[in-house]
C-alpha cells in the first residue's frame, strides 16, 4: 500500500520489482491512489493494481476503500506491505486480517529509498537491492512527442528539472543555462528536455529563450508515463528535489540533485549514479523554510555552474 505523493510512490518500484524478479510466482498487488497509478500500470510488475480516487482526501479515501473490503477479503492475501504507514493505511491492514505485515518507517534519519528497501525484507528472509530494468508494457509515440517539440535525430537528451516546489530550493535560472552551455561545449550533439507542470511555466520561457533550439520544452505537454519514458531515454538529470528527480534515479539515470531546505538523509536520490549537494554543512540547513531568512539562497547560489558542471561530468563518466 502506498497513497500519498507521486515520487513517494515511484521510489517503491525499484524494490518492488526486484522482489518480484527474484520470485516470480508472488502475486503482487499495488493499493494506490488513482493520481498515482499511471507509472506503474505502465511497467511490467503488477499483477493488479487497485486505485482510489478521493485524491489527497483521507476520508473519502477511506470511505471508497471500505467499497473494495468484500473483494480485497476475498483475494485472502498471505502478507501486507503498507509503505505508506498513517492512520488510513493502518486500519486497511488491520482489516485485512493477513497473516504477516510489515510497516514503512517514517521517522528514521535515512533515505525513503533505504526505509522501503528495509521494510520489505523485514517481511521475509530475502535481500532486496535496487533493480532498475523496468520493461513497459506498452509501445507509446514518444518519438512524435519529441519530434513535435524540435528533437533532432542522433542527440543526446539531458533533462533539467527547476521544479523545487518553494523559493528555498531554488538554484537560478541563470545557472541552468550556463550550465548547459558549459554542457554543449563537451557535448555539442545534445538537447536540454524541460518536462516542468504548468505552475513553472515562466521558468521554461525563459530557459526556451536562452538555449533556443537546443531545449525541447515539454512543459505542460507530457503526462506522467511519457515523463518516465522520456527520462529513461536520458543519458542525465540535473534536478532540484521534487518528484521527477525519482523518476530519475530509480531507472538507473544518472542524476545530480541540488537540495537546500529539504532533507537529504530522507530524500535524496539513491544508487551509485546518483549525486546530491545539500545544505546539511551548514549551520542553518536544511532548515525546511519555504524562504530563506538570509534571503540569498546561499546553500545553493555557493555552487556555480562551473562546480556542477565537473560534478556531472564525473557522474556520467562513472556511470557509463
Amino acid at each position: 500500500m502506498r497513497f500519498q505523493a507521486l515520487g513517494d510512490t515511484i521510489i517503491t518500484l525499484p524494490y518492488l520489482q526486484s522482489l518480484k524478479r527474484q520470485y516470480p510466482d508472488t502475486t503482487l498487488h499495488l493499493f494506490t491512489r488513482k493520481e498515482v497509478d499511471p507509472i506503474p500500470g505502465s511497467i511490467i510488475l503488477f499483477d493488479r493494481i487497485i486505485s482510489l480516487g478521493g485524491k489527497r482526501n483521507a476520508k473519502v479515501q477511506f470511505l471508497l476503500s471500505l467499497v473494495k473490503m468484500p473483494w480485497l477479503w476475498s483475494t485472502r492475501y498471505d502478507a501486507v506491505m503498507d509503505l505508506q504507514n498513517h492512520k488510513f493505511s493502518r486500519i486497511i491492514r488491520k482489516l485485512l486480517w493477513t497473516k504477516a505485515w510489515v510497516e514503512f518507517d517514517r521517522t528514521s534519519p535515512i533515505s525513503a529509498g533505504e526505509r522501503t528497501r528495509q521494510t520489505i525484507e523485514a517481511l521475509w528472509d530475502w535481500k532486496i537491492p535496487l533493480d532498475t530494468a523496468f520493461k513497459f508494457k506498452y509501445k507509446t509515440d514518444i518519438a512524435h512527442l519529441l519530434n513535435s517539440h524540435g528533437y533532432r535525430s542522433g542527440n543526446e537528451l539531458v533533462v533539467l528539472n527547476p521544479a523545487g516546489y518553494c523559493a528555498s530550493r531554488n538554484w537560478p535560472l541563470q545557472s541552468y543555462v550556463a550550465f548547459a552551455k558549459l554542457w554543449l561545449k563537451e557535448k555539442p550533439n545534445t538537447q536540454f528536455v524541460l518536462l516542468l507542470l504548468q505552475t513553472h511555466h515562466k521558468k521554461s520561457v525563459y530557459i526556451q529563450s536562452e538555449l533556443a533550439d537546443r531545449c525541447i520544452n515539454l512543459t505542460g505537454h507530457a503526462n506522467q508515463t511519457e515523463a518516465f519514458e522520456v527520462i529513461h531515454m536520458s543519458k542525465f538529470m540535473l534536478t532540484e528535489d521534487s518528484g521527477l528527480m525519482h523518476m530519475a534515479w530509480v531507472q538507473g539515470i544518472p542524476t545530480l540533485a541540488l537540495f537546500s531546505s529539504s532533507r537529504k538523509d530522507w530524500s535524496a536520490p539513491q544508487g551509485s549514479w546518483s549525486y546530491c549537494l545539500d545544505s546539511s554543512d551548514l549551520e542553518c540547513g536544511p532548515c525546511g523554510l519555504a524562504t530563506c531568512k538570509y534571503d540569498d539562497n546561499r546553500c545553493l547560489t555557493r555552487y556555480s555552474p562551473d562546480f556542477v558542471f565537473n560534478i556531472a561530468m564525473q557522474l556520467t563518466k562513472s556511470s557509463i
